[in-house]
């Protein structure tokens, strides 16, 4: 009988054991074994291709090069709008935002359409059996349609040491159940702190981190501006060292995740949410926008290699809904990385597209496309509006209109950026800062004319409601009557505070 007791208990330990470091696990139909993988997704706000396993060799993010050297490393991935809520629609519908309805910032009045509340990856994942948790924001509208059992009230997640804390919490609370974290850092978004946002642009540290800051320089200049002043000099300083912060919040996140015994259980998926907050980056349709990491590693499952495959933020839920053993819906703009990541041949995208509406002001439509050399934009209100000229209160458009800068390319690159042509066509391969538009040279016409028609066609199948002129019409007139009456009250409210604030202060002073 001591026998028997002993063989059930073996056998319990090795359920227990093979549930915590496998997953659950599931028949394939045909009565084959699969493993539904946890999920651990990580999104860095603004984070461009500044690491260096992308080549950076000023910036020092090891934990993040050490993640892409164990896993698979997209050379080419795009988010699909350079502005957060829209970027993030996508990652959780696998739509573009064209179709998602999340245009722009949420809290504009823009939001999720409904029959996509319960098509989102916590809600179907939370039906399949997972717990779901989210550390750091969301952004997304509304905020209760996405149903996460787990999420802090502290949002401060530049505090990453509190992330890598909250992280053990929730997985102290899951135990063997199957898992989908969401980790949002702050890193490396440009401050809200008014100080700062003038100054530096970025904190320099956050509770000593990063431990050795990187101080402004003529290596502090970012490739696709080329502004070189002492003010952009350390604001683009301190961006890094906000990299630096993510890169050890990465690291600390990561330590937690294996000494919970997951590490070799876990599809984990990195990404930047868009490009940098300096201008012609973030808003933007060019590359520095639109272009992120994109760092993939699945256990058992991902080599130890660098694609090629153009990579979209749309193939992340069908990614996901892969790796967890449930059925992918139809109708996804993207497809599931699994056969790339494992290094199958497979046929994967020829072109790369993404858009742009809305971030907190201007409606200025754009879509753009490429394929591995050649990239077009083709901006829909080119003429009749223009886009804006300066995000997070950057100053290098003010910058470039000043006379170093008269008649150069960088002047010229700027010019485009505030009044664009219809359309925009890049070589990426001898210009990849996008600096000289190729559009309408006749060397370049046969390129132009596939891209548009690459274009169109994209459009076309994913049901791009402003291929309908009157649709951009009405959404452009609801900016133009909505918004500034938000900015009003917005401005009422700064000098409401101000008062109150010098009200105080006399108060104080006469006593």
């Amino acid at each position: 009988m001591k026998l028997v007791h002993v063989l059930v208990a073996a056998i319990l330990l090795q359920l227990v054991a093979t549930s915590v470091s496998g997953g659950l696990r599931g028949q394939e139909p045909g009565g084959a074994e699969r493993t539904r993988w946890n999920i651990l997704l990580i999104t860095a706000d603004d984070l461009g291709l500044q690491l260096g396993a992308y080549g950076d060799s000023l910036v020092t993010t090891p934990h993040l090069d050490s993640l892409a050297a164990a896993g698979v490393r997209f050379e080419v991935a795009y988010v699909t709008q350079a502005s957060c809520s829209p970027s993030r629609s996508s990652m959780f519908t696998g739509l573009y935002p064209h179709s998602t309805g999340q245009y722009g910032l949420a809290g504009f009045g823009l939001a999720l359409h409904p029959h996509l509340y319960d098509a989102t990856v916590p809600a179907l994942l939370k039906e399949a059996g997972y717990r779901t948790g989210l550390i750091g924001k969301l952004h997304v509208a509304p905020e209760e349609s996405f149903p996460f059992d787990f999420r802090p009230a502290d949002k401060r997640s530049r505090r990453v040491r509190q992330v890598a804390q909250q992280a053990d919490t929730f997985w102290n609370e899951t135990g063997a159940k199957p898992f989908f974290l969401m980790v949002s850092y702050k890193d490396p978004h440009a401050s809200w702190d008014w100080r700062e946002r003038r100054k530096q642009g970025f904190p320099r540290q956050v509770e000593g981190l990063p431990e050795h800051p990187i101080a402004a320089s003529a290596r502090t200049i970012l490739p696709f501006q080329q502004i070189d002043t002492p003010s952009q000099r350390v604001r683009v300083a301190n961006y890094y060292n906000a990299i630096m912060r993510l890169d050890a919040g990465v690291g600390m996140l990561l330590e937690v995740l294996h000494e919970h015994g997951h590490a070799e259980s876990t599809l984990v998926i990195f990404l930047g949410d868009h490009g940098p907050p300096f201008t012609r980056g973030k808003t933007t349709a060019y590359e520095a926008g639109l272009r992120v990491p994109f760092l993939v590693r699945w256990p058992g499952v991902s080599k130890s290699m660098v694609s090629d495959a153009m990579a979209s933020a749309v193939d992340i839920l069908p990614t996901i809904l892969d790796a967890a053993g449930v059925g992918i819906p139809s109708g996804l703009h993207g497809s599931s990385l699994r056969q790339v990541v494992s290094g199958t041949d497979t046929v994967w995208r020829q072109y790369l597209a993404a858009e742009f509406h809305f971030h907190g002001r201007g409606f200025y439509p754009r879509r753009a496309i490429r394929d591995h050399r050649f990239k077009l934009i083709h901006n829909l209100l080119s003429g009749t509006a223009k886009p804006s000229n300066s995000i997070d209160n950057d100053k290098a458009y003010e910058e470039s209109r000043k006379p170093p800068y008269a008649g150069t390319s960088v002047g010229r690159a700027f010019e485009t950026l505030a009044d664009p042509p219809e359309f925009e066509l890049y070589d990426l391969e001898t210009d990849p800062i996008e600096f000289h538009n190729l559009a309408g040279l006749p060397e370049y016409r046969e390129v132009q004319v596939e891209l548009t028609q690459a274009l169109l066609a994209w459009r076309q199948e994913t049901n791009d409601p402003f291929l309908d002129p009157a649709f951009t019409d009405e959404v452009a007139r609801r900016f133009e009557t909505r918004w500034p009456v938000q900015w009003v009250l917005v401005f009422l409210g700064a000098v409401v505070t101000m008062l109150i604030w010098w009200r105080l202060r006399t108060r104080r002073g006469n006593r």
